[in-house]
């Protein structure tokens, strides 16, 4: 790490990273990753590359893995080989053990940033190079129900968190997230984390159900982190019942992909096809789609909409 990478990232307490603790504490670092040769690669938001000489065993990665998924509240074990923690104040880790790896076990950290950023500065890091600013300002201003799509890493968490912090300070936003890592510096955010099983298999709180209570906290801006299985159909229809001002994020690699997405979605929720797009064309009104340039800047590829063709069929255009 440079000299110049002042101050470093507070780390939280009585946590040990271990061999990675200098890569998870380099402020500019996106994404920390400890892979099954032992290797460790650093991204600092343009592209992962290795840390020349650093090697982790794999009973020390092993012995890792199982700290940082506890020090998050869950267990990491042959009974459960894989977990997903949040620590701290939003440090994501993400643990496998074998057999789900069969050489060693692997470590995914994604590191939010300490100070976060606003609209001002996603602009000035060319986030709204091909998407206006206007737009998203426009879309926040009017409480109009948006759906940030992209690939993994294409800086929809941050986007999403940035948008939500230039609500009216009086808005009450309420967030359900399977593992919490929006970073909203806004005055009045409640938080939903969903509850995993324990080692009895009870005591499950999932995402949909969270959806559910959140509506009984009175939102301004009713949120999901990510949507990714019956939760969609909760938020689509708390959208459709006068609650705007909402959002959520969706994995999709273009706008063309996200109708499909959405119908996967619904499927697991028990809609048919075509009660998904009735629902989510009347529900959302904007769609902003992101991605990764090579040279790793983040930003708004394509705005668009949801509507129904003539056959019934859910498609997204440009706007």
């Amino acid at each position: 790490m440079s000299a110049d990478r002042v101050p470093l990232r507070r780390l939280p307490e009585r946590v040990s990273f271990g061999p990675l603790a200098a890569a998870v504490a380099d402020p500019e670092a996106t994404d920390v990753f400890l892979n099954p040769d032992g290797s460790v690669w650093v991204d600092h938001g343009d592209g992962a590359r290795p840390v020349p000489g650093l090697r982790v065993p794999a009973g020390e990665a092993r012995e890792l893995a199982v700290r940082l998924v506890a020090a998050g509240g869950r267990h990491l074990d042959d009974a459960t080989p894989a977990a997903d923690v949040r620590i701290g104040g939003g440090i994501r880790v993400h643990g496998v053990l074998p057999p789900i790896s069969p050489d060693a076990a692997v470590v995914s950290i994604r590191l939010p940033r300490d100070d976060g950023l606003d609209l001002d500065a996603l602009e000035a890091r060319g986030m709204f190079a091909s998407v206006p600013r206007a737009l998203v300002d426009d879309l926040v201003r009017r409480r109009a129900n948006v759906l940030v799509t992209g690939a993994g890493g294409s800086g929809k968490t941050t986007l999403l968190g940035a948008m939500l912090a230039s609500a009216p300070a009086a808005e009450r936003l309420v967030v359900v997230e399977d593992v919490a890592e929006l970073r909203i510096p806004h005055p009045h955010v409640v938080r939903l984390e969903a509850r995993q099983p324990n080692l009895e298999g009870a005591g499950a709180v999932g995402l949909d159900r969270l959806v559910r209570e959140a509506l009984r906290m009175r939102p301004d801006r009713l949120v999901v982190g990510e949507c990714r299985g019956a939760e969609l159909r909760e938020l689509l229809t708390a959208l459709n019942t006068g609650h705007d001002g909402g959002a959520g994020t969706l994995h999709a690699n273009s706008l063309g992909d996200v109708p499909a997405r959405l119908e996967a979605l619904g499927a697991l929720a028990g809609w048919s096809a075509s009660a998904l797009a009735r629902q989510a064309v009347s529900a959302v009104d904007a769609v902003l789609q992101l991605g990764r340039s090579p040279d790793g800047t983040r930003g708004i590829r394509e705005a668009g909409r949801l509507r129904l063709t003539g056959r019934g069929r859910l498609v997204a255009e440009p706007t």
